[in-house]
């Protein structure tokens, strides 16, 4: 028999690439600059390389691996990213239904990211998304001070919604995401719809690849 779950009191969404399908674009400026600054990746390398972390963590991870980065290389990249990202921005498919049937169940939501808030505003904000998170619903880690793989911006979303972290569940496509949740004491699924399952898995996730399944896993 698989495990059931009582259904959440609050779902907490990452961003970029759970609500909107922004990985692909912000990979590719970083990708870009990267390879000006003496680092050549492929978008894949770049994703395989920095998906879920922070910018400084990034820009630390990069210069390891060869960089030759500027000292004011984050503002940089996020003004190259920015302008790569308001050329259009798809949501994730699923997501208007998904969000529309937790809406009917009265079940709360919110979104949590690694990103900035004016990052999102840029992403969401095309979608007609950023309305309806901000400000009571977001949680940035450049705002907080506390970024993933950390449970503080998930447990922080909890307490602002009176809900406890075992009541809460947690949609996550990085492996930061995923070991954030698991250390906050939060159910987490994990988003995988090009594969790269068994990384999230392995982290404690339980790993589905379109948004359609997700009603189901929450018994709604």
């Amino acid at each position: 028999m698989p495990k059931t779950f009582p259904t959440p009191k609050l779902v907490i969404f990452d961003c970029e690439g759970v609500l909107v399908d922004s990985e692909p674009a912000s990979n590719q400026a970083l990708a870009d600059n990267l390879s000006r600054h003496g680092l050549p990746l492929t978008v894949e390398q770049s994703m395989a390389h920095f998906v879920g972390g922070t910018m400084t963590g990034v820009m630390q991870t990069a210069r390891s691996l060869g960089a030759n980065l500027p000292d004011n290389w984050i503002e940089e990249i996020y003004d190259e990213t920015y302008a790569l990202l308001r050329q259009g921005v798809p949501l994730v498919q699923g997501i208007p239904d998904l969000l529309a049937r937790l809406d009917a169940q009265g079940i709360p939501v919110c979104v949590a990211s690694n990103g900035s808030e004016e990052k999102m505003r840029t992403t969401l904000g095309q979608n007609g998304l950023w309305e309806r998170f901000h400000p009571q619903a977001m949680f940035s880690a450049h705002s907080l001070g506390v970024a993933k793989p950390e449970p503080g911006l998930f447990l922080a979303a909890a307490s602002h919604f009176g809900v406890q972290a075992r009541d809460c569940l947690v949609i996550e496509d990085s492996g930061s995401g995923v070991t954030a949740a698991v250390r906050a004491g939060m159910r987490c699924l994990g988003f995988a719809p090009q594969g790269g399952g068994k990384k999230l898995a392995a982290l404690g996730a339980e790993v589905f690849t379109n948004m359609s399944e997700v009603p189901a896993l929450l018994s709604i």
